[in-house]
């Protein structure tokens, strides 16, 4: 299969990435044309769109860590909000749909919505990007403001916090203090790509609880 990005039609290959000068109507079209469907994935910023169509190694990794997020999140009794999949826009000026967005200490401020406004609600305290083309990149969640962003690339989680108007690295997460996230996160992929994720996530809780 080869790429076609057209008014009429869009048509990727699994992993490939496409780059386009656009403005952001050009974007807005591309949206409605893919109507409610995520793939391919789209993004704008600084004048051009990237569409990404996943391989099923994204969709696996997403859906792992996100289950890790969520056991981490239960075994400690915090409440919070999870979507996937979600788009964050800023009018004329960004576009973008993470993996995984999960509110946590703001998880009130948008409960029962059924839109978020980003101007003016609360970003999501932690959002996760699987990174398997060279797609993502986490300073595209600097206009949103978001506190953490997690970046699952090459078999390793990247931790970043939000410090000042840039990220910085972290060795840990805020809201996992006590925890190696990514000692947790490196033996459950072990674990799900030499058996399968539910087995992964069932040794996760048994760790936990032991």
């Amino acid at each position: 299969m080869y790429a076609l990005v057209s008014p009429e039609k869009i048509q990727l290959p699994p992993g490939a990435v496409v780059r386009l000068p656009a403005t952001w109507q050009d974007y807005q079209t591309l949206y409605q044309q893919r109507g409610d469907g995520s793939i391919p994935r789209l993004k704008y910023r600084d004048g051009e769109v990237l569409l990404m169509s996943p391989l099923p190694k994204h969709g696996r990794d997403a859906s792992l860590i996100a289950d890790i997020i969520k056991v981490l999140l239960d075994d400690s009794g915090r409440e919070y909000d999870a979507f996937t999949p979600v788009t964050m826009d800023l009018l004329e000026e960004s576009g973008i749909e993470p993996d995984y967005c999960f509110y946590i200490d703001h998880w009130e401020a948008i409960s029962g919505k059924e839109r978020i406004d980003w101007r003016n609600d609360p970003p999501p305290d932690l959002v996760l990007e699987i990174d398997v083309t060279s797609y993502s990149n986490v300073n595209d969640y600097l206009p949103y403001q978001v506190p953490e962003v997690w970046l699952f690339r090459k078999q390793q989680l990247w931790i970043y916090e939000l410090q000042a108007a840039e990220y910085g690295l972290r060795t840990n997460s805020r809201y996992f203090p006590n925890i190696s996230v990514q000692d947790v996160i490196a033996r459950c992929v072990q674990i799900a790509y030499s058996r399968n994720t539910s087995v992964a996530i069932r040794d996760l809780k048994q760790q936990l609880n032991s």
